[in-house]
């Protein structure tokens, strides 16, 4: 699998990387975060929430929006499952990390070859917006034997609990919780926790292309 970089032509049709942003204090306040043996994700940290970087994504990159900054950090090189929200996702890591990514549009019928995902690398301090329309999930290490801190940066209430509803549309499978819809591959732990089976094909591991 190639790896391209977020700086790279081929990104822009996943997201676009913002600039002029000072992300100094919010990377120190993301240093004192956990390093889970596995892959652990908070929706939203006060820390970093205190930061000035908060305010200034809220109203420039999210227009006014409440916004809510937490962090997915640990250790990972394996696909697994692929989210997507009705909104942009932005992540800045304190150390490089890859993502992996697809287009919604790649979806047939519920569901998504992972030959159609790539691999992007973001540097330490980008600040990476995906799409939308962009599949992704937890980052992976950008090194062997490496790890990543992310902070990520969505609406307030996503990733929040999963509404009650009533299937109407055939999407409705995939909720997964408030504004996470998920594709899971069979081999994952979501599939066997009751996520939606929407993976085909490998579960991509970069671990040997790193």
């Amino acid at each position: 699998m190639k790896i391209y970089s977020v700086n790279d032509k081929e990104f822009s049709a996943y997201g676009k990387v913002h600039t002029g942003y000072d992300v100094a204090p919010l990377l120190k306040a993301l240093e004192g975060t956990p390093l889970p043996e596995g892959v652990g994700y908070v929706p939203s940290e006060a820390a970093l929430e205190a930061t000035p970087l908060f305010g200034l994504l809220q109203n420039n990159a999210y227009g006014g929006m409440p916004i809510q900054l937490g962090w997915c950090n640990g250790h990972n090189t394996k696909l697994n499952c692929l989210e997507y929200h009705r909104d942009s996702e932005l992540n800045i890591g304190l150390n490089d990390f890859i993502l992996l990514v697809a287009k919604e549009d790649d979806i047939v019928e519920g569901k998504l070859d992972t030959s159609k995902v790539k691999a992007f690398k973001a540097k330490a301090g980008d600040v990476v917006e995906v799409y939308a329309t962009t599949l992704h999930y937890a980052p992976c290490n950008a090194e062997k034997g490496g790890w990543f801190k992310v902070v990520i940066a969505l609406p307030k209430g996503t990733n929040g609990p999963k509404p009650a509803i009533d299937p109407i549309f055939c999407e409705d499978r995939a909720l997964w919780a408030c504004n996470k819809w998920l594709l899971a591959h069979a081999e994952s732990t979501e599939a066997k926790q009751g996520a939606y089976v929407g993976l085909t094909g490998e579960n991509i591991d970069i671990a040997e292309f790193i």
